[in-house]
């Protein structure tokens, strides 16, 4: 919860500690001159923090650590299946192997729920999207460059996309590269413009195959 939410509930951050930025990301719909919905993305950042960093908060054991059980998402599971990707549950990590055209998930019990399984599945899934043999999207740069964290993005948007269509609210995936995002934006305002049409066409290709 952010500092504001602990308050309100009576709780107080305790000093020292160090939270972590999350990213809100929506579509604003406007009517333009010509009658038709354009559709503006808005993106904004917030610093959130653990529960157990906080004192003074009326929460029991069993209400900060809820068991969890995995409930499969038919729409999700349909999307999985009908895009034709190769999805592979095993290990831990996740990514999208273009050299094999493979998408690595880790196992479902991995993960502290289901929202978060699709929300990881769907993020790669994007990625996969952009293969040559499919939407055929510049997918360059090494890790931790800045072509990378504009991929990273794409997959990000997108996978919000998608999950608002499913009913999905999952964590993002990618917090790490927040900072390489809005220092692009600060100096490209056409940053969020560019990635969120790239997202949007990724978003298209994939929830016909819903």
């Amino acid at each position: 919860m952010t500092y504001k939410q602990a308050k309100v509930e009576g709780g107080q951050v305790r000093k020292g500690e160090h939270g972590t930025t999350a990213i809100f990301y929506t579509m604003l719909e406007r009517e333009n001159d010509e009658g038709e919905t354009d559709y503006i993305p808005m993106l904004k950042t917030f610093t959130v923090f653990n529960v157990e960093q906080i004192d003074g908060l009326p929460l029991s054991d069993e209400a900060v650590f809820p068991a969890e059980t995995f409930e499969p998402l038919p729409q999700a599971e349909a999307l999985f299946r009908n895009s034709s990707a190769t999805i592979i549950e095993k290990g831990q990590n996740a990514y999208f192997a273009p050299s094999t055209d493979e998408i690595h998930l880790p196992e479902r019990r991995l993960f502290s729920d289901a929202a978060n399984f699709y929300a990881t599945g769907l993020h790669e899934l994007v990625h996969w999207s952009g293969a040559k043999s499919r939407l055929n999207r510049e997918m360059k740069g090494e890790f931790g460059s800045e072509d990378y964290a504009f991929e990273e993005l794409i997959a990000e948007l997108g996978s919000a996309f998608l999950m608002a269509d499913l009913g999905i609210v999952g964590e993002v995936q990618h917090e790490s590269y927040i900072a390489s995002w809005l220092k692009a934006l600060k100096n490209d305002k056409r940053y969020i413009f560019k990635a969120a049409s790239a997202a949007s066409k990724a978003h298209r290709y994939l929830v016909d195959k819903i």
